[in-house]
């Protein structure tokens, strides 16, 4: 799965520990995911995107892989 998160926090000037602090994950998280070495629970992708107030598909696409 390939996601635009990066792209999300660069567009509301997060960082990654904001970022992190705010969904209750570490920094080292949101670095796995945004680097694609690391695909987040179901929950924790609903709760990045509910964050972003954008739908699940807008920052996470499934590439079949």
């Amino acid at each position: 799965m390939k996601n635009k998160l990066k792209v999300f926090r660069a567009m509301n000037n997060i960082t990654q520990e904001d970022l992190a602090g705010a969904l209750g994950v570490t920094r080292q998280t949101i670095i796995a995911i945004e680097k694609n070495k690391y695909d987040p629970s179901l929950k924790l992708a609903f709760n990045i995107s509910k964050y972003f107030k954008v739908q699940i598909e807008d920052i996470f696409i499934y590439d079949g892989d």
